[in-house]
């Protein structure tokens, strides 16, 4: 079997090297920051196990709204507008891979193929990780202020009822059964009943890496800035401490994977969709299972360090300072949604956090090898679905290096997708 280095400790390169693991390789994991810390998106996402996260952000008939996401400062998605001219090329990308319904019917069945059995999958990592209480099956729901409002998304029903997600409606009463203190706005809601979540997505993935680790993996605790190719094939992976010896190399270094992928013959249109978060007591809340509602978009989904809103969209640049307006947005939405629960002010006993969500304009992860080395393989770009499509990704590149036939598909994910066709081209990230 081969020496395989794992670039990046995140939810993603913590399942690829379980994976590997299984197939007898000998695997490395090099991650300069401790496993399961806020600087990864898999700390501070929505902590959701969805089945049902088939629609991708980019819809027909999007491009009617940039106006209003460059002006509207307290939408769901947010374009800061000197970021525009460098975000062009990524954001005409994005419209068009939402322009066609077909090609949108695509990028649902794709997406569905990582994520169906996605809270089962993580339930069984969990509990061989010794922490099988924090992955929950009890469901996701959404939440509405009237039926017309559930309506009004029908096309994104239809793409879920389409890869065979099921669903139960819920009057204004059922909702307030489901999370007594639920605003009694909500008069609509839709469960989930095969959805989940994660009481703790840091410490998940943190446990992973260790049972990774129990299992024979080696972790490098440094950063991976370059890969060395001699003659067209991987010899090594450059880091701050030395050179990692690889016959195979897998880039899942979240927001920082675009920059290893282009040397290994990739350009890829990587750029970072800003989420943010808060979590804030919740004494006496109850909730059946965690909620979406349709006037935030954002996650509410009770945890072990209290109740997360996680969501938003900004698009800027990854070095741009944390928009902590963005946190309060999420604040002031609480309140609405739950009229009795006493709010703090955003610096009072909340904790709040931004992360970088690594996302192609098409919605759909990079998995699979790299265009100029056959032995560097690309498993990043996960946008929204990281953390569930987290095992699915993995059995697809252990499948891959394998050279075993997948149940997945790995056509849709490939790395040179972005280079075929006239879509714009991409400039680099900054």
């Amino acid at each position: 079997m081969s020496a395989v280095v794992v670039i990046g400790a995140g939810v993603v390169g913590a399942c690829c090297a379980l994976a590997l693991l299984e197939d007898g390789h000998r695997v490395t994991m090099i991650e300069p920051d401790l496993p399961g810390g806020p600087q990864a998106a898999s700390y501070g996402n929505g902590a959701w196990l969805s089945t049902a996260s088939v629609v991708p952000m980019s819809l027909p008939g999007l491009w009617k709204n940039v106006p209003r996401y460059l002006l509207d400062p307290d939408g769901p998605l947010v374009i800061r507008p000197w970021a525009l001219p460098r975000l062009a090329p990524w954001l005409l990308r994005f419209v068009a891979a939402g322009h066609r319904i077909e090609r949108v019917e695509a990028t649902a069945r794709a997406l569905h193929a990582l994520l169906d059995h996605a809270p089962s999958h993580h339930a069984a990592l969990s509990q061989a990780a010794g922490v099988a209480d924090l992955v929950v099956q009890a469901g996701l729901t959404y939440t509405y202020p009237s039926r017309a409002a559930f309506e009004a998304e029908a096309l994104a029903w239809r793409l879920r009822r389409d890869q065979g997600v099921r669903w139960c409606e819920l009057d204004r009463d059922e909702l307030q059964a489901h999370t007594p203190g639920l605003s009694r706005s909500y008069e609509f809601g839709i469960e989930v009943s095969a959805g989940g979540h994660c009481r703790d997505p840091g410490a998940y993935v943190a446990a992973l890496v260790a049972l990774a680790q129990a299992r024979g993996a080696r972790r490098v605790s440094a950063k991976a800035d370059g890969l060395i190719i001699e003659s067209g094939r991987l010899r090594a992976i450059r880091t701050t401490s030395g050179e990692v010896e690889a016959e195979i190399a897998i880039i899942s270094a979240g927001i920082d994977s675009g920059v290893l992928a282009r040397a290994a013959g990739s350009r890829i249109p990587l750029e970072s969709e800003r989420g943010y978060h808060v979590v804030l007591p919740a004494p006496g809340l109850s909730m059946r299972t965690p909620l979406m509602p349709s006037d935030g978009k954002m996650a509410v989904t009770m945890t072990r360090a209290g109740l997360r809103i996680s969501g938003q969209v900004e698009l800027a640049s990854r070095s741009a300072d944390a928009n902590w307006r963005r946190a309060d947005v999420l604040l002031r939405h609480a309140q609405r949604m739950f009229p009795g629960l006493p709010v703090p002010s955003s610096s009072e006993n909340t904790a709040r956090w931004l992360g970088h969500r690594p996302s192609t304009p098409d919605g759909l992860p990079v998995l699979g090898p790299a265009d100029g080395c056959a032995q560097v393989f690309c498993a990043f770009g996960h946008g929204h679905v990281g953390l569930a499509s987290a095992p699915a990704s993995a059995g697809l590149i252990a499948d891959l290096i394998a050279g075993r036939p997948s149940r997945i598909d790995p056509a849709p994910y490939r790395a040179g997708r972005f280079s075929e066709g006239s879509l714009p081209p991409m400039r680099p990230s900054n």
